[in-house]
């Protein structure tokens, strides 16, 4: 299965995910041309469309897509995706024979309370969950909830490609560097990206062992992020950390 981030809208990348017999997935689809572009110049056939959440810019293509061809669309149990033929939940799973595919669907509240996440085929489908060295925005969730589907994304296999959905990595890095300013894994991993944009190519696929690694977000649990959260006054529990991790975040300009 080849995997290719295709960017669109203002940073988002939409996930293409196809066989050598021509057959492709999209993943949130935000955008309907530049998937048309991809399959056309690739000469492939879209199969299915998978969405892990309700945003626009998640969304926003499908009916376009749609509008040239009949194919499955999955979605979470939300009447705010009206375009879905297949609502899939915590435990389901998705298997499709035109490409030969299966994915796991995971439960991942935070970013909004419905979010799913897909994972099989030796990637991650993580919407707007899980960032590169970050995660997403609270809009509907608790800390408590997004701390809970991270540790369930964390313990994924360390050689699974994570496809996430916007290109954050190099800010989210910056933001990493002020919690873990002694990372070495952070640090090489913020010099990778910085080389990879400067020539215009995605920060993404990355393997979630490097996530392990240099996200913060994922090492609520280690010594550099506690210490990081007693300078803070956080009282000593993980959910407290991670709540001011993210509210942190949410305030960081650098």
């Amino acid at each position: 299965m080849h995997v290719v981030p295709l960017p669109a809208l203002a940073d988002n990348y939409i996930w293409l995910l196809h066989d050598d017999a021509g057959n492709a997935i999209v993943v949130d689809p935000g955008d309907a041309a530049p998937v048309e572009a991809a399959l056309t110049q690739r000469h492939l056939q879209l199969r299915a469309i998978l969405l892990t959440h309700h945003h626009n810019d998640h969304i926003g293509g499908v009916n376009a897509l749609l509008s040239k061809r009949e194919v499955p669309v999955y979605a979470p149990h939300d009447a705010r995706i009206a375009t879905a033929t297949q609502r899939v939940s915590d435990g389901d799973v998705v298997a499709l024979n035109l490409p030969a595919a299966r994915f796991d669907v995971i439960a991942v509240p935070g970013h909004t309370t419905t979010h799913i996440a897909y994972t099989g085929e030796g990637v991650l489908l993580c919407g707007d969950t899980l960032f590169s060295m970050g995660c997403g925005r609270l809009f509907e969730g608790t800390p408590a909830q997004m701390l809970a589907s991270l540790d369930r994304l964390a313990s994924l296999p360390g050689n699974t490609l994570v496809c996430c959905a916007h290109e954050y990595t190099a800010a989210n890095g910056r933001f990493a560097q002020t919690i873990e300013p002694d990372n070495a894994s952070l640090s090489a991993r913020r010099q990778e990206v910085d080389a990879l944009r400067a020539h215009h190519k995605p920060s993404l696929p990355v393997a979630l062992f490097i996530e392990q690694a240099t996200n913060p977000f994922l090492r609520t649990d280690s010594d550099a992020v506690i210490a990081w959260g007693q300078r803070q006054g956080v009282e000593d529990d993980r959910v407290a950390r991670f709540a001011a991790l993210r509210a942190s975040k949410d305030v960081f300009t650098g």
